[in-house]
């Protein structure tokens, strides 16, 4: 069960999960509706989780990747796969329990996540699957009214991307992994993904109806602040200053995006 639960990638399934979750909360969605939104992400999650593990798991031996959890024998590939397509198969019914229209916003999101594990994930095409992926959400759970949230999620997605690839490019490029931000190396994935997620929070800052708040400028003017900074910080040896500045900026467009949820 330990082995099951790493290969879904569990803190960017919980991640994902509990944001969509508060975004259906801030949007005023009832209990029931809210926990049907928290099942069916779960379940989308999981599925595109354990579908990248059960497709890697040859790679990650040859590799000697013994930090996951196939490749070290905590579970194995049959028992991996057979999660992932079990809970890609209830993430339909799941869905549905939100209504057809939005159904149709998480199983596409499902799908595209599903296309990066294989093939775009070793394409320059890598990071479309996340931006659709994030926008899908965000329209599965908060409806098309509020176009902000969807673009700002997309974004985000985007940033997301090259954001969590930085502290493993040297072994994913082992790997053969060979996405967008492994062509374009550690600088350039830092200016996009930082580049995207200012992005997302001008687009969260100035989307909503009416004059942007204060506390949301502030938000804006310290992610181009930020952004920088951690770079400049992180010439030092074994630095990870840049990192944590794009998830310090990432988390705040996460919160912009619930508080613009109670605006859409």
């Amino acid at each position: 069960m330990r082995g099951l639960v790493r290969a879904c990638h569990p803190e960017p399934t919980l991640a994902v999960t509990l944001v969509a979750t508060l975004l259906a909360i801030v949007a005023g969605r009832g209990p029931a509706a809210v926990a049907a939104v928290a099942v069916a992400v779960l379940g989308s999650q999981l599925a595109v989780g354990w579908t990248n593990d059960w497709l890697d798991a040859d790679r990650d031996a040859r590799a000697g990747r013994r930090d996951k959890p196939i490749p070290a024998g905590q579970v194995s590939r049959r028992t991996v796969g057979a999660g992932a397509l079990i809970a890609a198969l209830a993430t339909v019914p799941l869905a549905l329990l939100s209504g057809p229209a939005p159904a149709g916003f998480l199983i596409g999101g499902m799908i595209a996540g599903l296309l990066y594990d294989w093939p775009l994930k070793f394409t320059a095409a890598s990071p479309l699957p996340y931006l659709v992926a994030f926008g899908a959400l965000a329209a599965f759970v908060a409806g098309t009214r509020a176009w902000w949230l969807i673009v700002a999620a997309a974004l985000l997605g985007g940033g997301a991307h090259f954001i969590n690839v930085l502290p493993d490019l040297a072994d994913d490029v082992a790997a053969g992994v060979r996405g967008l931000p492994h062509r374009i190396g550690l600088t350039g994935s830092w200016v996009v993904g930082g580049t995207l997620l200012v992005a997302a929070t001008a687009v969260l800052v100035f989307g909503p109806a009416g004059p942007p708040s204060w506390p949301a400028l502030g938000v804006l003017a310290a992610a181009v602040v930020v952004l920088p900074t951690g770079w400049y910080l992180s010439r030092r040896p074994g630095s990870r200053a840049a990192f944590r500045s794009v998830l310090v900026v990432a988390l705040a467009d996460v919160i912009l995006l619930l508080v613009s949820g109670t605006a859409g």
